[in-house]
């Protein structure tokens, strides 16, 4: 809930609730860890349903500083050395939108997010959509950025969990692709302001209606010059997403084209807690972190407790 250690002490002092910092840490890690082993090891599926409603799925990375030990000599102090390398959390959302689009607000979103990699993250994906019961929603949309990442594993996990192919769409997010559009205009050196939002404009409004092979054939006639090969490296960008450029389709079925729920979940979780000046974590202290933060953020704490002081969690630990 809170930004660090020290505010979350003062936060139990008001409530009468007297602990040091070291003690409020290792409750904090203690129980993450107890609520990760349960979750592992439960396998009854939820009470929510998904059952004849409209899922998004997402995924995207976020950055945060671990402390990871440096070979070499101790300080003069006596202290080991460490190197505070970038290393990037990977993330989900699954939620559930109405007949308008919108996020229903009576559906807690599934948050989560782990520093063991994409394929980590796509095991975590696939076992909340197995305890949702998935292949009975009506919709399932997969939407994220262009990682490649994410779309390579997306048919594996479709095909894992037993999806209709008409049950699936594979959407890039549109502002996304729109970022990119605006990288190619900035590269016509030789072009107006004027002339570079006009074209940018123009190739946006094609991208909603989904006629993404024009703009290829826009993106396409413009690779000549000094700028070509930049310019071409955005043009393969829409070639290897065309597929999942359907933005008037997914309109049409009243579905999200943005990716902007998993990008508001990354700031949430990741940036505004565990990402900023003179932040260095160990690897699973920041585990605990994103664990925890994942479930508050989402409005899933007592589901989290209920894992974390469950028989199985206690039993194990």
């Amino acid at each position: 809930m809170t930004g660090s250690l020290a505010e979350a002490q003062d936060v139990l002092a008001a409530r009468g609730v007297e602990l040091d910092t070291k003690t409020v840490r290792l409750i904090a890690y203690r129980y993450a860890a107890r609520a990760r082993l349960a979750q592992q090891v439960e396998h009854t599926v939820f009470e929510e349903t998904v059952a004849g409603r409209r899922v998004v799925i997402s995924s995207d990375g976020g950055r945060l500083r671990l402390r990871e030990p440096k070979r070499g000599p101790q300080t003069k102090k006596g202290r080991r050395r460490y190197t505070g390398a970038w290393r990037e959390p990977k993330g989900l959302i699954v939620y559930v939108v109405d007949a308008e689009g919108k996020q229903e607000s009576c559906f807690a979103p599934f948050i989560d997010a782990t520093l063991k990699g994409p394929d980590a993250v796509f095991v975590l994906l696939r076992l909340y959509l197995q305890r949702l019961e998935i292949t009975r929603a009506d919709h399932v949309l997969f939407i994220a950025d262009g990682a490649p990442w994410i779309w390579k594993r997306v048919p594996l996990l479709v095909q894992a969990l037993g999806l209709a192919a008409d049950q699936v769409h594979e959407l890039l997010d549109f502002y996304h692709a729109v970022y990119h559009l605006g990288q190619v205009a900035t590269l016509r050196k030789d072009w107006s302001a004027k002339a570079r939002t006009r074209w940018h404009t123009h190739q946006r409004r094609l991208l909603m209606r989904g006629e993404v092979a024009q703009v290829i054939t826009a993106v396409r006639d413009l690779c000549r010059g000094r700028n070509s090969k930049a310019i071409r490296k955005h043009r393969e960008y829409f070639i290897k997403n065309q597929h999942r450029m359907a933005y008037a389709q997914l309109m049409a079925l009243k579905l999200p084209i943005g990716s902007g729920a998993i990008e508001s979940a990354v700031r949430r979780v990741v940036n505004l807690r565990l990402k900023g000046p003179s932040l260095f974590w160990c690897r699973a202290n920041a585990e605990a972190i994103l664990l925890l933060r994942s479930y508050y953020k989402a409005g899933r704490w007592n589901m989290l407790k209920r894992m974390a002081t469950s028989h199985l969690a206690l039993l194990a630990a």
